[in-house]
């Protein structure tokens, strides 16, 4: 059942087109699984297929009936939800097929006719609290599906890798199931699609809600600050993990950066600030020594070898933290992403 109508669909794709449409709904169409009818403009003649929602499993759900109904109809398959998100967006791409949301967004291509509009606020917001999937300690169970995306699990071995609560992580897969994001075979957890799964927590995904102490230390260069304040870390025993913009460049080595971040498993003292000539800046920092709103960043954390001297995150939690980072963050975070998220085996 559907919170708006055909007629509310209909209305908003003739403002969108500027001109009247004539609704059908062929016999074709007309099936227990198939829910959607057509509307014509001149010579166009769009198929459309009502969501009840922007998420994975709502959009993933529309286009699988779109594709049974178009074997049916010749058309221009169009899936219609009140706002379609940014997952959803990509599926339609995936797809080759239109969308418009009732929010007043569009992406609709056909010969001679072309309609894209974003940016439009979404009124349709749902009350109380979110899905907490991506919340941080939720988050644990997605970032370990990610960071060991070839492998299959059972819950109770994931359970035992991320929250140490199996009951905990049977309701946070169940909700990654019912998005879409993960496929189950008998006991056997997999990703469905990590590229899906990362774009979704992406979008939840908020750096400055961790403790951030921004400050300066005068050093020769970025790149020193960074080999310096590692050995400072592991001569006084303390945990930590170079992210952002310092981490991607030790990975990558594209874009320069004058920003080192570094996740630090516990707040720093007084002596260690002293140490290593720490001045609190917000405004003129090179700094950021962060506290982790959850212990979870540091899964997957890889070893010294792997990234020269310093110990990094991983490349998962590095994208995600460059989302709130400043400088030429968005490269760096595509060439990241383009070199070390491929999900795939090497041959």
């Amino acid at each position: 059942m559907h919170f708006f109508g055909e007629d509310s669909i209909t209305n908003r794709l003739s403002e969108l087109l500027n001109g009247p449409l004539e609704r059908r709904r062929p016999k074709v169409l007309r099936h227990r699984d198939v829910s959607g009818f057509v509307l014509r403009f001149g010579d166009y003649k769009f198929v459309i297929e009502p969501g009840n929602s922007g998420t994975t499993e709502a959009v993933s759900s529309a286009l699988e009936k779109l594709r049974r109904g178009s074997r049916r109809i010749d058309g221009i398959p169009v899936v219609v939800v009140p706002h379609m998100g940014e997952v959803g967006k990509r599926l339609c791409s995936e797809a080759g097929v239109g969308w418009i949301d009732l929010s007043g967004n569009a992406d609709l291509s056909a010969p001679g006719l072309r309609v894209k509009i974003e940016g439009r606020p979404n009124p349709f917001k749902p009350l109380g609290r979110p899905s907490d999937v991506f919340a941080p300690k939720s988050s644990r169970v997605t970032r370990y599906l990610l960071t060991h995306w070839y492998s299959a699990f059972s819950v109770r071995g994931l359970a035992k890798e991320t929250v140490k609560d199996p009951g905990f992580t049977s309701r946070i897969l169940s909700r990654l199931e019912a998005q879409g994001f993960i496929s189950r075979k008998g006991d056997a957890i997999r990703v469905q699609n990590p590229d899906l799964l990362l774009d979704a927590w992406r979008i939840e995904y908020k750096f400055l809600k961790h403790r951030i102490i921004r400050g300066h230390i005068a050093a020769r260069s970025s790149e020193d600050l960074v080999h310096d304040l590692a050995q400072t870390f592991k001569k006084c025993g303390i945990r930590y993990a170079a992210t952002g913009l310092s981490a991607a460049w030790l990975f990558t080595h594209f874009a320069g950066f004058r920003l080192a971040a570094f996740y630090l498993h516990e707040p720093p003292s007084e002596e260690l600030l002293r140490r290593i000539e720490f001045r609190e800046d917000p405004r003129g920092a090179n700094v950021w020594l962060v506290v982790p709103n959850d212990e979870g960043v540091f899964q997957g954390q890889l070893p010294e070898s792997e990234s020269d001297d310093v110990q990094c995150v991983h490349p998962v939690q590095i994208y995600l933290d460059l989302k709130d980072h400043p400088e030429r963050s968005a490269e760096a975070a595509d060439e990241l992403r383009k070199r070390f998220l491929k999900w795939k085996l090497d041959a």
